[in-house]
């Protein structure tokens, strides 16, 4: 039942697409690329220096279409988990629940299939089912072969004991337990999920891994969204991401926000000096069918009716060329994601061009991308594109007020529902008045999710919003005026770390499962 992914257009012109570059001079976190780290080896942060690149090596690599970063599907395992009562006189012989003969397992196993065949066709994220397996005795659970390939076990708790789900729960993989009410016959776990398993017997939640959340009834909707958050978590999870001139932290301290990252996100950071990129766009800028294939591809940029272009057409090649490079280097080291540090002034001179333009062009062909390489928040840029299915724009908050907030940065999506071009003004980065920045007129009337991660990465927080305005003030160039019905005052109070991370569409109970399976809380301020 796998369900092959097909979020972005496959005519893209490989165009890419991130945020805006850094803030106001340098952080107090913030290094020389020769500080950071030598030029190979592992620093004391966990990150992992490339060092020995060529443009030659590069241009080996697969970049053409069909090349498309995908995430990897969920794999699902389904378990029917009943039991078969015997009639015994003038004493109780059997327990709750609709399921009491094998008949009744028969035809639950086809209403279980026919249900997993319409979640399939519906998703919008990769899973796999693996088949439904019927499970009534110990013997049952230890002659299932396929446990140890599966994501998530989805337990159809119609009846049996306990000791199997902690059998299930000691692998150590996500489950969910699905019992029914109305939508088939009652399950007994309907009754007794919380007092007899989730709380042991006791007023506390005692099972360790699992807890009320990983409870659906009947409701096939709750399954998907439960399962759309686990896919965005194992694509998230031990991820590897290039970061350009190393990891950042804002302004944080970036040995401890990397030592918590790699705790919670487990995240495998592969990091390019600006040195090693020099080199590359100096061999880059002597290939002329590479500068050819820049110039090219930037004229088709710019032959879209929904392009006005208001800096120097240079400044766009010069992005492309820098385009072709960073996909050229994820494909080499297999990874979908992309960020650069210290890209208020650093990449400027090597490229001749800022990277805003070029990690928009990025994000929109399917890879993630970000600017400033602030490690509090590219984890969660990566968790909600995983989820989404979606780009993530990373971009900085102002004060909420009057229900309302202005969120802006330079390096924002077209596409931000993976699908659809929004129309877009091609200017200047704002602080440097440099290169090429788009100003992406986002879709008025667009319910938006908001991530905010806090800067220990002990809670998010989470704001469903609708974008009611593309102003045009004089901040970072794609900027977005979101209304939200929560009290401005609270959002005022509630709102921790800086930067924001912001999806099309309403994801907020995603967000929170994925999170908390992390061990970091979530508030939803709805």
């Amino acid at each position: 039942m796998n369900k092959e992914e097909t979020k972005f257009p496959e005519n893209l012109n490989r165009s890419v697409n991130s945020c805006c570059n850094g803030h106001h001079g340098e952080t107090p976190n913030e290094m020389t690329r020769r500080k950071f780290v030598s030029m190979t080896g592992t620093s004391a942060l966990g990150t992992v220096a490339l060092s020995g690149l060529s443009w030659a090596a590069l241009r080996s690599v697969q970049t053409d279409e069909a090349y498309n970063p995908k995430r990897q599907p969920l794999i699902v395992k389904p378990i029917l988990m009943y039991e078969i009562p015997s009639r015994r006189n003038q004493t109780s012989w059997r327990s709750w629940g609709g399921i009491q003969t094998e008949k009744d397992v028969s035809e639950e196993m086809t209403r279980i299939g026919e249900e997993l065949k319409v979640l399939n066709s519906k998703a919008d994220f990769p899973v796999d089912f693996l088949p439904v397996s019927c499970v009534r005795t110990n013997q049952d659970l230890n002659s299932i072969n396929d446990l140890v390939n599966s994501d998530l076990f989805l337990i159809y708790a119609a009846g049996g004991g306990m000791d199997k789900f902690d059998v299930l729960n000691k692998m150590g993989k996500n489950i969910i337990f699905f019992c029914r009410h109305k939508s088939g016959p009652v399950y007994l776990w309907y009754e007794i999920i919380s007092p007899r398993y989730l709380r042991q017997h006791t007023d506390l939640l005692t099972v360790k891994g699992i807890d009320e959340n990983d409870v659906v009834i009947d409701n096939q909707d709750e399954l998907m969204w439960r399962m759309r958050a686990l896919c965005g978590l194992k694509n998230t999870m031990g991820s590897r991401i290039i970061a350009i001139g190393g990891p950042g932290a804002w302004s944080q301290p970036l040995d401890v926000v990397m030592k918590v990252v790699g705790e919670k996100y487990k995240l495998d950071i592969q990091t390019v000096s600006y040195d090693e990129l020099g080199k590359l766009i100096t061999e880059a800028r002597r290939d002329n069918s590479s500068l050819s294939s820049a110039r090219s591809r930037a004229n088709e940029y710019l032959r879209d009716t929904g392009i006005k272009l208001e800096t120097d057409r240079k400044y766009v090649e010069n992005c492309f060329v820098l385009e072709d490079i960073f996909i050229r280097l994820m494909n080499k080291f297999s990874c979908r994601a992309i960020t650069v540090n210290n890209c208020m002034g650093t990449i400027m001179p090597l490229a001749e061009t800022t990277a805003c333009l070029t990690l928009s062009l990025i994000n929109d062909a399917g890879y993630l991308a970000f600017c400033e390489s602030d490690f509090v928040v590219v984890p969660a840029g990566i968790l909600m594109a995983n989820i989404t299915g979606k780009p993530s724009f990373l971009n900085d908050p102002t004060y909420p007020h009057d229900g309302t907030i202005t969120l802006a940065h330079c390096t924002a999506p077209r596409r931000m529902d993976g699908k659809k071009s929004e129309p877009a003004r091609i200017l200047t980065h704002f602080e440097s008045d440099y290169g090429a920045a788009p100003k992406v007129e986002m879709l008025v009337g667009q319910t938006v999710t908001n991530i905010m991660s806090d800067f220990k990465f002990e809670r998010n927080v989470g704001l469903k919003g609708k974008i009611i305005d593309n102003p045009m003030l004089d901040i970072c160039r794609s900027q977005i005026d979101i209304s939200f019905d929560c009290e401005s005052r609270i959002v005022a109070e509630q709102m921790p770390g800086f930067h924001w991370i912001t999806v099309y569409g309403d994801y907020l109970n995603e967000a929170g499962y994925a999170l908390k399976k992390m061990g970091i809380k979530f508030e939803n301020l709805g």
